[in-house]
């Protein structure tokens, strides 16, 4: 089974198919048409009704917005822990 290459499309499409499903055009036949997946199709619709963006970082939950705000927090105090451990061993030799 051979895999498809990765597609990208534009904002402009996006918004284009997602007019066309709203006009009344089926979702199985917008799909069929221009070989979309079921699944992106759907998160476009989605994205375009909850925040009219397709950008994931204007879609995301403030729960998601948290743990990465949380996750980029750690990150950063592991390295200044790594840095003070660091400082402490040439401390200690001296």
């Amino acid at each position: 089974m051979t895999r498809r290459m990765r597609r990208s499309f534009s904002k402009e499409f996006k918004e284009q198919m997602v007019q066309l499903h709203a006009s009344g055009k089926p979702r199985a036949e917008i799909i069929k048409e221009y070989e979309l997946t079921p699944s992106s199709f759907d998160k476009w619709v989605r994205q375009y009704h909850e925040s009219g963006s397709f950008q994931e970082k204007d879609n995301r939950t403030p729960e998601q917005e948290e743990l990465i705000k949380l996750r980029n927090e750690n990150q950063k105090l592991a390295m200044e822990n790594d840095i003070l451990k660091q400082a402490a061993l040439i401390m200690g030799r001296k």
